[in-house]
Formats: structure tokens, sequence, C-alpha cells
């Protein structure tokens, strides 16, 4: 009878930890060409939590494991929207796909939550368009100051209202509440900067008052550290102009990158809490310095920064995953010999190519630059080099049903090998290379030991591309293909993981 209920124990435990988040649902005219993706809204150079596709009659299925609980980003057809989650729950998304975001319901264990977070934005926007900026930037500092309370204390009544209809959990609230104060910090803020020039008053400086209001406003740090983005945002817009300052006194060359001015910029700043330089420095790095188009010098030293100045060990994690999504495995490592699945259900890994060097493709068919772009080009490629070159194509559809017609219907008679990841875009080689849908279509070589000797690339145009192809096979490109960007990693530096089309 012990032995059972130490066994029931232990099952309980194991179930009340658990932080794996189940998703089902329905969009209305949804395509099988859209994607879903979740990323944790809070973090800092977050990449996406789970990937999965609309079958034809707009239904969605698959779950991820969620690093905290608080707000997420659902995309879905380049749309983004907001969701509050826990670990452990179980729900379903529904609601027409032309509506999303602007509409959708949440039913499950996450309903409640959800109810109250668009109940409480509906209730605050009614009241925001009462409230006048730019005439409160103009009041004398009492008066204003007796305005932003009037408005935290109306907001805070909304907000509980809103709680008392939809009866969520204390911490969605506390959540909400977070959210509003870095809203009115952030609205302090424009205040202080602001007055001056609104009023004319060029002397003017905040007084002690203010201060202890902003204080009060921020005596929870590190929870809205933690779980606020627009908070990160107003400590750092009060550093901005000193900063700059900084900046321009410290960076006489004019070249060297904003992550290694702000963070020898943050060694100045002695009374800092260490965690809130972790995460504005990360935010800065991530805004700023960490993007497809850093040089490797420039990586490098973000590499050392990350190593040196982050402490916080979640944070590293987040700047170290990114980092490597976006410059893949190193030069002259062995590439990951992750299961690979042939047609015939053989197995294959990419460590067993060995006759020759090997251009190797990761492509999934929901991606529409592969027939539009990729497709027309990568066949004059392999026809080119095929004598001196193996060419794989890796699969990342869903099921090896997808990839056996996706196959069959854009590869056909295309030199090469084709292979399935089983799970596509959470299969284990996705995983080991940090393969996510920005980067699909891509390529990497590998020479004939099936070890990474390149980059990865997203053009096949790309005039290092070609040099690598020359020089790997001896051969002489008569000129570099003719391709068009092929797909959003091309695109301005993110902030979070870009969202799959």
């Amino acid at each position: 009878m012990s032995k059972y209920f130490f066994m029931l124990m232990v099952a309980f435990v194991a179930m009340s930890c658990s932080k794996k988040v189940e998703v089902t649902g329905n969009f209305a005219g949804g395509s099988p060409l859209e994607r879903i993706e979740f990323i944790e809204a809070s973090g800092v150079a977050t990449l996406p939590l789970m990937n999965i596709g609309v079958d034809s009659k707009g239904s969605f299925a698959g779950s991820f494991e969620a690093p905290k609980d608080g707000m997420y980003i659902m995309t879905y057809a380049g749309k983004q929207g907001m969701i509050y989650l826990k670990g452990g729950q179980k729900l379903n998304i529904s609601g027409q796909a032309e509506a999303f975001p602007g509409k959708f319901t949440v039913s499950g264990d996450a309903k409640k939550n959800n109810d109250f977070i668009q109940e409480a934005l509906a209730q605050i926007q009614t009241y925001a368009t009462q409230i006048n900026v730019g005439e409160m930037v103009t009041k004398d500092e009492a008066t204003f100051l007796k305005e932003v309370e009037k408005v935290r204390v109306e907001l805070e009544k909304r907000i509980d209202a809103a709680a008392k209809k939809s009866s969520p959990d204390s911490d969605a609230v506390q959540w909400k509440k977070d959210e509003m104060n870095a809203s009115i910090l952030g609205l302090m803020s424009q205040y202080e900067m602001n007055h001056a020039q609104a009023t004319g008053k060029a002397d003017f400086k905040v007084s002690k008052n203010f201060t202890d209001a902003e204080a009060k406003l921020k005596k929870d740090n590190d929870r809205m550290l933690k779980n606020q983005p627009i908070y990160r945002n107003y400590l750092l817009g009060k550093l901005s102009q000193e900063f700059q300052t900084y900046a321009t006194a410290n960076n006489k060359s004019g070249e060297e990158t904003s992550s290694v001015l702000f963070s020898q910029f943050l060694d100045t700043k002695k009374d800092m809490p260490q965690l809130e330089k972790d995460y504005l420095l990360a935010f800065v790095m991530s805004n700023s310095d960490i993007n497809p188009s850093t040089t490797p010098e420039n990586s490098a030293k973000i590499n050392k920064i990350i190593n040196e100045k982050i402490k916080d060990s979640e944070i590293k994690k987040d700047l170290e995953r990114i980092q490597f999504v976006l410059s893949g495995p190193k030069m002259g490592e062995a590439i990951a010999s992750s299961p690979l699945v042939k047609e015939d259900g053989s197995a294959f890994k990419l460590t067993d190519n060995k006759a020759k060097p090997a251009m190797v493709m990761f492509y999934a068919s929901w991606n529409p630059y592969i027939n539009e772009a990729t497709v027309p080009v990568l066949r004059e490629v392999a026809k080119f080099y095929q004598s001196k070159m193996d060419f794989i194509y890796v699969n990342l559809d869903d099921t090896k049903d997808q990839f056996v017609k996706t196959s069959k219907a854009m590869l056909q008679g295309m030199a090469g090998t084709n292979v399935y990841a089983d799970g596509g875009m959470n299969s284990q080689i996705a995983k080991d290379l940090g393969i996510y849908g920005f980067k699909l279509p891509s390529f990497i070589m590998i020479d004939k030991e099936g070890k990474v000797a390149s980059k990865f690339f997203y053009n096949l145009g790309d005039p290092e591309l070609v040099t690598i192809l020359d020089k790997l096979t001896g051969l002489k490109a008569p000129m570099a293909p003719e391709a068009t960007l092929q797909n959003d990693l091309i695109a301005p530096p993110m902030e979070a993981a870009p969202a799959t089309k």
C-alpha cells in the first residue's frame, strides 16, 4: 500500500510540475501553407517554441514546453496575437483565419485568464481615449503627479472589475497591474523628457516628489524586469541621453558596436543591480547587433560580452542559443549525425556522405520560396556541380507522407539524395543545427569527411556561396546563378524570433 501511495505521489508531482502546454484549435478558412508558432513574449532574443501546420480544414494541434507562466506571442500568417499561458495547461483556440488576431476564442484551462486579459484590455482602451498625453506634459509637476495618480487608480479599478467578471489566477492579475505600472512609468518618462521643451522652461528638473512617485511604481523591479518588456524600454529610455553622451565620447572611430559601448557604459553604473544590467544589455544586443548581417568579428565580440558580462543563466542561455541559430555550427566541426530516413525507409545520416563534398538543403513544402525561387536555380546549380559534389535535400514537412509527395513533385529528376527528418520542424536535426521556420530554405556545405565547410546560406546567388562551391569541387562556375532573396532572414534585425509566414 505504501509503495502504491509513493508512486501515486511521484506521478502527482510530475504532473503538477509539468511545463508542457498542449494546444488544439481551428481557424475556419485557414490555409495548409500557413504555420502557427508560439514565442515567449517576455524573454530576450527568444525563438519559437513550436511550429505546427494547419490542415485543409483549418485545424491544428501541437505542444511545447513553456519556460515560464505569462504572455506568449502566437503567430499565424505573418500576424501576431497575445495569449496568457501557464505550464501544464490544455487549451483550444478557435476563430476565423481572416479575423486573427483581432478576434479569436480561447477555451480550456487557459480560458479564464485570457478572458480576463481581453476584458481588461477593452476596459483600459476605453479609458485611454480620455487621456490627453500632450496636454498632461504641459502641466506643472504637482498637477501632473495628481493626474497620473488618478489615471493609475482608475486603471487599477478597471483591472479589478475585469478580474471580478472572469475569475482569473492571481498571477495573471498581477501581470496586468505590472504592465499598467510600466505604462505609467513610461508616461512619467515622457513628462520628464518633454516638459521643458513643451513649456519653454529650459532649466526644468523633476523634484524628489516625482522620483519618489517613480520609486513607488518600481518597487517590484525584479519581477517587472523579468515579465515586462515595456518596463525595460522605460529603463533604457531613462538612460538614453546619458548613454549617447558616453558613446560619443568613447567611439572616436565611429565603428564600435552598440553592444560593446553599452556594455562598457553599464560598467560605470556601480549601483545598478546585476539583473537589471543583464536584461538591459541583452535587450540592446538583441535589437542592435544579434542579427544575420553581423560580421564574424562583431559576433565574436558579442559572444565575449555574453560570456563575461551576462550573469543570469536563463538570459545567457537564450542569447547563446540565438547566436548559434544565426551563425550555425562552427567550420571544421563534424556535421550533426541526427537520424534521417530515405523514401524507401532506410536510415541515413549526413555523416554517411563520404565520397564527395555535399551541399545540404533544408526545406519544407509549406514554405512559398521553394517552388517560386529555389528549385529552378537549385536545378541549375546541381546540374553544373554534380560530377564533383553530392546534393542532399532534407525535408522538414510534418509527416513522411507529405515528404514523399513533396520530393516527387518538387525535386523529381534532380541529382541528389532525398531524406526526411522525422518530426519536421521538431526533429532532432532541426534542434541540433538550429533550423527554424525563418531559416527555410537554407543551405550548408560539408566536405567529404562530413565536416562543416561553410556557414548557412539563404540565397543561391550569394557570391560567397559560389566561391565555396568552386573551392570544394575544383570547378569554376561561369557566373553566379541568378536568384532572388529567398527568405525573411535577410530582413532587418529582430527583437525576438522572427515569425514564419
